[in-house]
């Protein structure tokens, strides 16, 4: 891929954006800003299952939670329909905000509309980069997010949540989380979900 300019100064107002995030996560004992530390997974995990993603697909993931904290879960009702209220509203918060970055370093309306559309999901399961994306987006979350998530929930929730997860997610990233070094628990409550 030849160099853009622009695909960096995106990276780094993105990071810049996600660096103001109030809430903190340690990351080798350092506290860093939560979704400045997510973007950057993101792109790792990314590296690691497409390393010839395109520009698009690179700059979706690395604002796949722009700005998130912008809008809080407690800001809608507690119950499925608020979560899914709460979701779709974050999915077009981003791709707006990834968009203004895009627009502001030079992207013309194409490269725009790709990464929105990846970004707020569209043709999951009929675009390879959206499905790619979605596929990134589990691996970190069972990377780095379940075992703390396991600890707050019971384990019929879990084993839900684990189910879904399982369903989004392609056979190349089922055989990417298969390989993860998750704690025995973890472990066995994939195995618990996908056995049933």
């Amino acid at each position: 891929m030849t160099f853009d300019p622009r695909f960096q100064r995106a990276l780094d107002r993105f990071d810049a954006l996600n660096a103001q995030d109030p809430h903190t996560d340690l990351v080798e004992g350092r506290p860093e800003p939560r979704e400045l530390v997510y973007a950057r997974r993101m792109t790792q995990w990314l590296h690691r299952l497409e390393p010839d993603a395109s520009a698009a697909l690179q700059l979706a993931a690395r604002s796949q939670h722009l700005m998130r904290w912008h809008i809080s879960r407690e800001t809608f009702p507690k119950d499925r329909a608020g979560y899914i209220r709460w979701r779709t509203t974050l999915y077009d918060f981003h791709a707006d905000r990834a968009a203004e970055v895009l627009r502001e370093v030079g992207y013309d309306d194409a490269m725009i509309d790709r990464v929105r559309s990846l970004i707020r999901k569209q043709n999951l399961k009929t675009d390879p980069e959206s499905q790619t994306l979605e596929d990134v987006i589990c691996l970190v979350f069972l990377e780095n997010y379940f075992a703390q998530f396991a600890r707050d929930h019971d384990e019929e929730k879990l084993l839900k949540i684990l189910r879904k997860t399982w369903r989004k997610m392609s056979d190349r990233g089922h055989a990417a989380a298969m390989k993860l070094n998750l704690g025995p628990r973890e472990l066995e409550l994939i195995q618990k979900a996908l056995a049933s």
